[in-house]
């Protein structure tokens, strides 16, 4: 069984590389496949937490996508394109700076496929205006809440389960792995003009039609504004709060999607229409691969190397707990891989003495989870997501358009860490 979950899962992940085939159809083939042949079942598949599709994720973006939709209907993104671009004197480079640390910045205190799903419609609506090619714009957003998502505990659902195995707690990620993000995000910036080169040619005569409007005209139906952003707030806040409120992201998001449809009477097509079904049914297709090598051990198998190579010594396992979490958070959705892989990194802290040392196998495993999504097109949710916003809206960003730049940001990313991990915990602590 084992050997046809692996076997499966590469294929289907060729073809989602490849492009040879579309990639709901190699997704949902592949768990399709392995139900078929008893690799996995509905039990695992579709009920289980560990090794089944993660329905948290799955509503929470369908309940997101809802707001969004109704969202759209009040002009405030048009709004929000117009007032960040003269912000930016409608230059593209600092657009795309100005974007990006808003998006990392909320990424932080959101659930990151939140944040992406509220940035996408502005970036699209910016680069439209200046008649500029929003692709490099919305990779650069996707890689900075990747980037961002990480500053603390609620920012990326791998943080949490890592809190919750660990016993740390939210100002514990703040004091530790904010300032590495600080770090990141400035590098981050640099790098952009680079790693995006060519992107950034606009027509002067766009920018000064973009500089003449005012972003005040471009709001349609205030009263809707104002119920939804009422909605958008209480959800935000709900996001922020759960581990307080005890109530799952998706089931906020949700709730805030039947509140708002109730109270802004709209037309069930205009916000029906934003859902992506096809995201979502991906998503439900790569999780019950990737259940199945949960559920076979292939996750458990690798994850266990690491200890094993180790051999009891903290400098060497955190640098390469950080390299593996990175390299196959890359190839896997990084949630099970950190359920799985967290019970490992608790039985190596057993057998360190020092307590920041121990710690620094923790934030190895953040840093390399978190960033290690940035490396594919399926890496991290929030990836997937604006693949499929941007297919939708006529700009498709096919998988290694994504990947040469997310490979070469985690391979950055990673680099960074490595010295912050070791000059923090193993030669000023």
């Amino acid at each position: 069984m084992t050997v046809v979950a692996v076997a499966v899962f590469v294929i289907a992940y060729v073809l989602i590389a490849t492009e040879w085939t579309h990639k709901l159809l190699a997704a949902l083939g592949g768990a399709a496949i392995l139900l078929a042949l008893g690799v996995t079942d509905s039990e695992h598949a579709f009920y289980s937490h560990e090794t089944g599709v993660d329905w948290d994720v799955v509503f929470l973006l369908f309940g997101m996508m809802v707001i969004v939709g109704i969202l759209r209907r009040t002009g405030v993104f048009e709004y929000i394109a117009i007032w960040a671009a003269k912000r930016a004197g409608g230059s593209p480079l600092q657009v795309m700076i100005l974007l990006t640390l808003i998006t990392a910045v909320a990424s932080a205190f959101l659930d990151n496929v939140t944040t992406v799903l509220l940035i996408a419609p502005v970036t699209l609506l910016v680069c439209d205006r200046l008649g500029i090619d929003p692709v490099p714009f919305l990779i650069a957003e996707v890689l900075a809440s990747n980037i961002g998502g990480a500053a603390t505990l609620i920012g990326d659902p791998p943080n949490i389960i890592i809190a919750s195995r660990s016993g740390l707690t939210f100002n514990d990620f703040l004091l530790h792995m904010a300032p590495l993000v600080l770090i990141e995000l400035v590098v981050f910036v640099l790098v952009l003009p680079r790693l995006f080169k060519g992107s950034f040619t606009v027509d002067p005569d766009r920018v000064d039609n973009v500089m003449r409007l005012n972003e005040r005209e471009a709001i349609e139906d205030k009263r809707l504004l104002i119920k939804s952003g009422a909605v958008l707030l209480a959800v935000l806040t709900g996001f922020v709060g759960h581990s307080v409120f005890h109530v799952e992201p998706s089931v906020v998001a949700l709730l805030g999607a039947g509140i708002l449809v109730l109270i802004a009477k709209v037309p069930t097509r205009d916000y029906m229409s934003s859902v992506e079904w096809q995201t979502l049914l991906f998503f439900a297709g790569l999780f019950i691969m990737v259940g199945a090598l949960v559920r076979t051990g292939v996750i458990a198998d690798l994850a266990g190397l690491v200890g094993d190579v180790t051999e009891g010594k903290p400098l060497l396992a955190t640098m390469l707990i950080l390299v593996v979490s990175a390299l196959l958070s890359g190839i896997v959705d990084n949630i099970p891989y950190v359920a799985t892989m967290s019970p490992v990194v608790l039985e190596l802290t057993k057998g360190v003495a020092d307590p920041g040392q121990a710690h620094a196998l923790w934030w190895a495993l953040t840093a390399g989870a978190d960033f290690g999504g940035n490396a594919t097109a399926v890496g991290a949710s929030a990836n997937v997501v604006v693949i499929g916003l941007a297919l939708r809206a006529g700009h498709p960003i096919s998988f290694w358009a994504f990947t040469r730049k997310g490979v070469v940001m985690t391979a950055i990313t990673v680099a960074v860490a490595a010295p912050y991990l070791w000059l923090r915990y193993f030669v000023l602590s």
